[in-house]
Formats: C-alpha cells, sequence, structure tokens
C-alpha cells in the first residue's frame, strides 16, 4: 500500500474501488484503521464475534488482595436451541487470558473434573443450576489477568468468550468508606456507618472505629453478587459532637503467621448549633471612677459563626436594647446599671447573664471594688490571727515540756539514793573467847552489799541515809 491523496490509502487488489487524481484505486483511511484494528485483536474479541452458546454474569472487573481470597460472583446461561441436561455430569473450567485455548492449552488453568489444578480455585456453586461461584484462594499479583468460564456438559461444551472477567490484585487494601445519613444539626439523630469492600467473604476484615468499642461488622451482599462489611451505630448530635474526628480502620486477614493490612479512613464532624456559652463582660474591670469609659465585651460559639450581637440595658419597663456588635462602649454614671447581650445566629439565639455598674456620686470606687477590697481584708485578719494562734501554741508547748524534763529529773534523783550497812554476824552467834575474837576480827572478809531502796517521801536536811553492813566469813 502507498499513500494516496485526500486521505486515501492505495490497495494492489483489484476491487471496486474509487480511485484518485492519479488513476490509484483507494480506500478510505477510517475503513483502514478499522480492518487494521479488527486484525489486531485478540481470539478472544474474535470468538466474540460468532453467536455464543454460554453467556455468565459476572462482574466485567473485581478487584482482590494478595495474600486473601477472591468469592467470584458467577451464573451461566445457555443460548435458546441448545440442549443443556441437568442430570448430566457437569464440569466447570477457567481459562486465562484468551478463550481460544486450543492452541495454547496451558491457558486452562482450572477444570472441576479435577484434571487442572494450575491455579487454587473452587467452584462452590452448584453448576446443576447454572451457578458457576467460584473461590480463588492465595491470590499473588501475578493472577491479575482476564478469564473466561467454560462449562463442559458431556455432548454440550461451550465458553462463554463474550463475558470475560478481569482480576486485578493489589499489594494494598482499600479505605473504608464513611457514610452519614441524616442532617449534621444538633438534636437530630443521623446514623454513621462504616463499610469496607469485602473480595472474600469468607475471611472479612475486621472494622474497629472511636464512635463504639467492639463493634460488631456485618457482611451484605451487593447487588453486583459482591460483598461489603459494614459496622454502623446511631447517635444524636449535639454542639460537642461539631469538629469530632471519627476515624475507622479496616483491617484485612492475610495469609496465615504474616499480620494483617490495615487502612484508614477519616471524617470530621461539621455539626450546625445555636450559641453557646454566650457570657457578658467588662474592661477595665477594676476600679473605675464615675465619668471614666468602659467596654462591655459579648462573646459566644455558635456553627455557623453568630450572625449579630444586640446590647440592652434592663429597665423598670423591661429590657432596653441599646447597641449592636460585640463590643459596647459607654460612660460610668453614678447610677446602678445592669446589662446583657444576645447572640444570635440562623440557628437561634441565646441571652448571656447580667452585669451591674454601680459607682459613687463622689467619684469612690464602685461597690464591687468595696466587696473585692473587704473579702481581701477579711482574709489578711485572719492569717494574721492564725499566725499568733500558731506562735502562741508552740510556747506554751515548749514550756510544758521543760517541766516535764524538770520533774523526771527530780524524780530519778530521789529513787537513786543508796544505803550501805555493815552487819557482824558473829555477834549473833555465843561469844566466843577474846582471844578468839581478836583472831577471828583479823581473818575476817568484808563484804559491802549495795542496796537500792526506793522512797516516796523526802529526803532528810542531812542527805542520803547510809546503811553499811559487814558480812563476815567464817
Amino acid at each position: 500500500m502507498v499513500p494516496c491523496t485526500q486521505n486515501l490509502l492505495l490497495f494492489t487488489v483489484s476491487s471496486k474501488l474509487p480511485m484518485d487524481s492519479f488513476g490509484n484505486k483507494c480506500v478510505p483511511l477510517n475503513m483502514v484503521i478499522m480492518l487494521l484494528t479488527s486484525l489486531f485483536v485478540s481470539g478472544a474479541l474474535a470468538d466474540c464475534s460468532k453467536t455464543p452458546s454460554l453467556f455468565i454474569t459476572a462482574p466485567k472487573k473485581i478487584e482482590a488482595l494478595s495474600g486473601s481470597c477472591l468469592l467470584i460472583p458467577c451464573n451461566f446461561r445457555v443460548a435458546e436451541g441448545w440442549n443443556f441436561n441437568t442430570t448430566r455430569r457437569t464440569f466447570g473450567v477457567w481459562i486465562k487470558d484468551d478463550s481460544s485455548f486450543l492452541n495454547n492449552p496451558k491457558n486452562v488453568i482450572f477444570n472441576s473434573s479435577g484434571t487442572v489444578t494450575t491455579y487454587p480455585m473452587e467452584i462452590t456453586g452448584n453448576l446443576s443450576q447454572r451457578n458457576c461461584t467460584t473461590l480463588f484462594s492465595n491470590l499473588n499479583t501475578n493472577h491479575t489477568d482476564t478469564y473466561f468460564f467454560r462449562i463442559e456438559n458431556e455432548q454440550f461444551k461451550a465458553t462463554a468468550s463474550c463475558d470475560h472477567l478481569q482480576i486485578e490484585v493489589n499489594d494494598s487494601p482499600w479505605r473504608p468508606r464513611m457514610n452519614i445519613s441524616g442532617e449534621l444539626k444538633e438534636k437530630k439523630s443521623v446514623t454513621i456507618s462504616c463499610s469496607a469492600f469485602t473480595p472474600c467473604p469468607h475471611s472479612p476484615p475486621q472494622l474497629t472505629w472511636n464512635l463504639q468499642q467492639n463493634s460488631h461488622s456485618q457482611i451484605e451482599e451487593n447487588t453486583d453478587g459482591t460483598f461489603t462489611a459494614k459496622i454502623q451505630q446511631s447517635i444524636t448530635l449535639s454542639d460537642s459532637h461539631d469538629g469530632f474526628n471519627i476515624s475507622c480502620s479496616a483491617t484485612y486477614p492475610v495469609d496465615e503467621g504474616k499480620p494483617g493490612k490495615t487502612k484508614e479512613t477519616q471524617q470530621i464532624l461539621s455539626v450546625t448549633y445555636a450559641p453557646k456559652e454566650t457570657s457578658a463582660s467588662i474592661s477595665p474591670s477594676g476600679l473605675v471612677l464615675a465619668g471614666s469609659w468602659v467596654n462591655l465585651t459579648c462573646s459566644s460559639r455558635a456553627n455557623p459563626p453568630v450572625s449579630n450581637f444586640f446590647w440592652f440595658l434592663k429597665t423598670k419597663d423591661g429590657p432596653m436594647k441599646v447597641a449592636e456588635g460585640y463590643l459596647h462602649r459607654l460612660k460610668m454614671t453614678n447610677m446602678t446599671e445592669s446589662y446583657f447581650c444576645v447572640a444570635t445566629n440562623d440557628l437561634g439565639h441565646e441571652t448571656s447573664l447580667e452585669i451591674h455598674l454601680r459607682i459613687s456620686e463622689n467619684g469612690q470606687p464602685s461597690s464591687l471594688g468595696a466587696v473585692v477590697g473587704g473579702i481581701t481584708g477579711v482574709i489578711v485578719l485572719m492569717c494574721v490571727v492564725f499566725i499568733l494562734w500558731r506562735l502562741k501554741s508552740t510556747c506554751s508547748t515548749s514550756h510544758q515540756v521543760q517541766n516535764t524534763l524538770l520533774q523526771e529529773q527530780t524524780r530519778t534523783a530521789e529513787n537513786e539514793g543508796i544505803h550501805y550497812g555493815v552487819i557482824d554476824f558473829s555477834k549473833l552467834r555465843p561469844g566466843p573467847s577474846s582471844d578468839s575474837m581478836k583472831d577471828n576480827r583479823q581473818q575476817t572478809d568484808v563484804i559491802y552489799s549495795q542496796v537500792k531502796v526506793c522512797k516516796s517521801s523526802t529526803q532528810t536536811a542531812d542527805g542520803p541515809e547510809c546503811i553499811y553492813a559487814q558480812v563476815k566469813k567464817k
């Protein structure tokens, strides 16, 4: 082929084709592109151009996690005019890459008859009831491919060449999805759910979140036959939920002995509510003289934010609006006045507590300052009294301790009086001769015995009485 003018190509074949200005037979370029495309399509598409006799109902594309399993939902039907006898033995076959497996029999990776088990597959559906659901175990990224299903029912054998299944195996799991049903507004009840894609319900992911501990997940079947694990909880919203960060994680179990694969998702709640914690304050807050200017400030929190603040003066005829805005500046008078503010937004309003302003005519401090001063004086006085009482208590205790020590020393001196005595036991015997007495007197051993006498009476003026006893041995 050579290029022709006006986007035409020259063909060397003879046919009734249009001719260019040079007399060459040509064909439009778009027809050539369609022809080339048809030449490079796979055998699957080529077979699909024929009228198929078998069709399956399954997802066109399904994802799986490496190290886990995949349940392929599958049902089949036979084209009209073909006989599928459910009483006959029926086998299911899975083919990868190309449905035309006669030229490449290695593409057959599973046959339920047991003749081929290249891939770890198991048809869990009842083929006699046209259910070809299949469990694909121990997947890895090499299993990412295009798959075709085939039925062999004795005389009837057919491949669903037009209904291919694309399986994509990932190393990383999928993030769970968060869903909130209902309006995020205070006092409204909403249902919050967290769900995760479950390619294999036989080994579902474990869902956990910070809304509730030990949540029990449910497995739900989707319209296309796939499955989803889900946990949910209903709560009544309040202003405390505004800004709350809900986190949900899904942990997928994988091959035994390996830690699960986890993915987490988060969502921050934005709950609308009327103004809360509305308060009014005065500045300066210290002692203020008559004629001085003060600032009244109103603060509040709300979602959406406060749209406006209003200041009111309390009068005998009722509250009187005096200003708008969070700040109100006024001049102190000698009158007792009470003010409060109101914060508003689209959802409602809230009123602050009253603040009282009072000052004397002669410019003396306001009653608030006097009260604060009086309380301070009482506290100081109580501290002084407490210190004096402690000092007095300490001195009294010291004096008592000294008296006790003196009394103990006196008792000890009285009880420690020692008396000595000399006793001549020879006088208790019959009187011997004067010579023998003289000899005995010379040979007598004198032993002094110490006797401890405890008396409760006072001692004599001459000092302690001493008794000496002389003990003689024979």
